[in-house]
């Protein structure tokens, strides 16, 4: 008898753990703030059978986990669009989206179109856009009106008072005021180089207007509210930021267009949970849910009226700064062929040591 009983209560408990433990797991490789816990609660509320988790990374940490596994140990990342047709053609670490599963009807033409062009191989396509943002410039137009370019970040008029950040977006940004396109040399790393260093040489003579090379977000919030800038490089989302506190300060998309990356929703070569996957991505992209993520990541989503649904705060700052010219002007980031993240190291490498940086 003891042992009959012994037998039903083990069984009862299989059964239970059975039932309990029948949740799929939807395990998310994204950047940070992309996966807010209000959203996550309320996925896990319509999908009481979806459990999310999550690991927060960069691309260069994304493309190493997946390359690391072959694909594995996740059922969603976010890459950013430039990162995945070279990691993809070397690695093969994502496979091809069923389109037919997401509602793509909603997305920004302009850049579901960009994701694509760089996220095809072989005629099937491996991402499609989440969240964009930009680089371009802010300024406070009461003390620089007239900034509108990269190249006046190193007009002698501001002579300590204009700040940039020493990364590739510089790099970018100076080729383009030099009447060049970057994107396009890709295609010859022999032209490619010559350019980046009549880059270098612009950008080392602009060292006796630069105050400072910032670092971060905060560092250049704090100074231009404290007025010891009045121009820098920047990220759109800081300017939001300091719009909200200064309506003086605002994003100037450069005329030659502002520097645009797009996160994006791939999944990995071996992830588990497709269905689950493709639900998250429908789920982010509803109106009243892009605001909570938008809010989160101070980014606007890839969506048809993606600024309307920004949070209040966020809205005005990206009315004040871009027109629909301007979003028609956007630089989108190329892919990156291999040797070109090198030669970009160098060049900043030789305008640090110039500079004394």
């Amino acid at each position: 008898m003891k042992l009959r009983i012994l037998l039903v209560g083990l069984l009862s408990t299989t059964a239970f753990g059975a039932a309990s433990g029948s949740a799929e797991t939807l395990r998310l490789l994204t950047w940070g703030s992309y996966a807010p816990d209000e959203l996550i609660q309320k996925f896990e509320e319509r999908y009481p059978d979806i459990d999310v988790e999550v690991t927060y990374s960069n691309n260069e940490e994304m493309i190493a986990k997946l390359r690391a596994t072959g694909g594995a140990g996740f059922d969603l990342a976010q890459p950013s669009h430039d990162r995945i047709y070279a990691a993809q053609l070397e690695y093969g670490i994502y496979k091809p989206l069923d389109l037919s599963q997401i509602d793509t009807d909603v997305m920004s033409p302009v850049h579901l179109e960009a994701v694509k062009t760089n996220a095809t191989l072989d005629g099937k396509v491996y991402a499609v856009p989440h969240q964009w943002g930009t680089t371009g410039l802010m300024a406070d137009i009461t003390k620089a009106p007239d900034v509108k370019g990269w190249d006046d970040l190193c007009d002698p008029a501001y002579t300590g008072k204009t700040s940039m950040r020493l990364r590739r977006t510089i790099l970018l940004g100076t080729a383009f005021a030099m009447g060049e396109d970057p994107f396009a040399a890709y295609s010859d790393l022999d032209k490619y180089q010559d350019l980046l260093d009549r880059v270098a040489d612009k950008l080392i003579a602009c060292k006796q207007v630069i105050k400072a090379y910032w670092q971060g977000g905060d560092d250049l919030s704090a100074m231009m509210l404290s007025g010891e800038i009045v121009a820098s490089e920047t990220w759109d989302s800081t300017a939001y930021k300091l719009y909200d506190q200064n309506q003086n300060i605002v994003f100037i998309p450069p005329e030659t267009g502002a520097l645009t990356w797009i996160d994006t929703f791939a999944i990995p070569a071996k992830g588990e949970a497709d269905d689950a996957a493709y639900k998250w991505i429908n789920f982010v992209l509803e109106p009243e849910n892009v605001t909570i993520m938008s809010g989160s990541t101070g980014a606007i989503a890839a969506v048809k009226g993606g600024a309307d649904l920004l949070p209040e705060d966020k809205k005005a700052a990206v009315k004040a700064s871009f027109t629909e010219a301007d979003i028609e002007n956007l630089k989108f980031f190329a892919n990156i062929p291999p040797g070109v993240e090198d030669m970009e190291g160098k060049t900043l490498e030789k305008i640090k040591a110039a500079t004394g940086g």
